[in-house]
């Protein structure tokens, strides 16, 4: 290990150790683990101390953020259970099927007069990269027990599911663009690799694992220990063999938890839904490690996305990214839910609550290293949007979630068959 990369490392262990001794008493505070990672990635990159940069440490921390995304989208997929689509499922679904697509078309058009010289399909990444919402800048937003079951379950089940649905639209915008590795592949191969093999493929992988895994369970040959190995293994595997036939790593994953949960669960008496056959909760680990492998992202992006960028902001550049916190995401929401019997306040709630955060860091991360055209501007838009979203989702958190908790008490008790609570919640939409 060289000296400028054992600086490094010994940055990385300290802010790591500091925030995780001060964890719990800032779970009460507006302060979120992304806001400490994120600023002191500022101060340690060139912005700051600079033992951390783009140019120095470009491999390093793609290879991170890859693993962090990879393994997010993996316990995403296996967090969203059945029962979540189906109690008040109507709500997730109009979030991924309609709003989602509006977002991005609205991302697009906002971004054709704030950022001259980005060409057609460069507009287009910029909106999709910039569409995926992360539940961990803003935590409290969905873990608050005041709110309405069905609201809590909607922005965990979107979370989990919109960062896979917008990967088709990164790959395909990414390979209309002139110069790129994927526009070489060309499209029909970029789609028949990254969007069809790569999902069966993640969908095999992730059906065998979590058969063996059941298996191994039901001769009580495994533990706790060897099922968070096969679980990890499960999602290292749907991953690299994506890769290795030159699809969508991503979407292996994300298809791979899916597929590992539904045949895990598969056969199980209810007390064992928890994982007891198992020991405990067996994907307690890979999540553990997922935060672990996100918060080292955010601080990477502080020090080598979003450092760099405030040194020479644009107020363009600045709008559109609350634009894209506002109204790009605030309207189709609004849009999506016309008929759904939800209060206002619930739609303003929802609408506001969509922070960016991991996925976009990594979609951004490998535009630039694809060499976009226009990656200069591209990741500047995309260092100020998630930056901002950081601030601005993870010290609203404890504040609206509270004021919105108490609407929800107080109108549940004059109106017990309110659309957000009771029987109504569970209904199809």
């Amino acid at each position: 290990m060289s000296g400028g990369n054992a600086w490094t490392g010994v940055a990385v262990a300290a802010v790591t150790a500091g925030y995780a001794l001060v964890s719990k008493r800032i779970t009460v505070t507006p302060v979120t683990a992304a806001m400490v990672f994120t600023g002191c990635g500022v101060l340690i990159g060139p912005a700051g101390i600079d033992v951390l940069d783009l140019a120095r440490n470009a491999g390093p921390v793609l290879v991170l953020a890859e693993a962090a995304l990879a393994l997010v989208l993996f316990t995403d997929a296996m967090a969203v259970r059945g029962r979540d689509l189906h109690h008040g499922g109507f709500l997730p679904a109009r979030l991924a099927a309609v709003a989602l697509p509006l977002m991005i078309g609205a991302g697009w058009l906002l971004a054709w007069p704030l950022l001259p010289g980005l060409s057609l399909w460069e507009l287009a990444l910029v909106a999709t990269i910039l569409a995926p919402t992360d539940a961990a800048v803003a935590r409290a937003a969905i873990s608050n027990p005041r709110l309405p079951l069905l609201v809590r379950n909607g922005l965990n089940v979107e979370c989990g599911v919109n960062d896979g649905v917008v990967l088709p639209f990164f790959i395909l915008f990414l390979t209309a663009l002139p110069g790129t590795a994927a526009a070489e592949q060309g499209l029909v191969g970029i789609f028949w690799r990254s969007l069809v093999l790569s999902a069966a493929l993640g969908l095999v992988i992730g059906r065998g694992g979590g058969w063996l895994l059941r298996r191994a369970g039901a001769a009580d040959w495994v533990g706790r220990e060897g099922s968070q190995l096969t679980m990890l293994s499960a999602a290292l595997a749907a991953y690299a063999a994506a890769v290795g036939i030159g699809g969508s790593g991503f979407i292996a994953a994300w298809t791979a938890g899916f597929a590992f949960a539904a045949h895990l669960r598969l056969g199980m008496l209810p007390g064992e839904r928890n994982g007891d056959a198992y020991g405990g909760r067996p994907h307690e680990f890979a999540e553990n490690l997922a935060s672990l492998l996100a918060a080292m992202t955010f601080l990477a992006f502080g020090a080598v996305l979003l450092g760099p960028a405030l040194a020479h902001l644009d107020w363009r550049v600045v709008l559109y990214a609350l634009l894209s916190l506002t109204a790009v995401r605030m309207v189709p929401v609004a849009l999506a839910l016309v008929g759904s019997g939800l209060r206002l306040p619930t739609v303003a709630y929802v609408g506001w609550f969509g922070p960016r955060g991991l996925a976009s860091l990594v979609l951004g991360l490998i535009a630039v290293e694809e060499h976009v055209p226009g990656a200069g501007v591209l990741g500047e838009v995309v260092a100020v949007t998630v930056g901002l979203s950081v601030l601005l989702h993870g010290a609203s958190a404890v504040w609206l979630s509270e004021r919105y908790g108490a609407w929800f008490e107080r109108t549940v008790r004059r109106n017990p068959h309110l659309r957000e609570a009771g029987p109504a919640a569970v209904g199809s939409g």
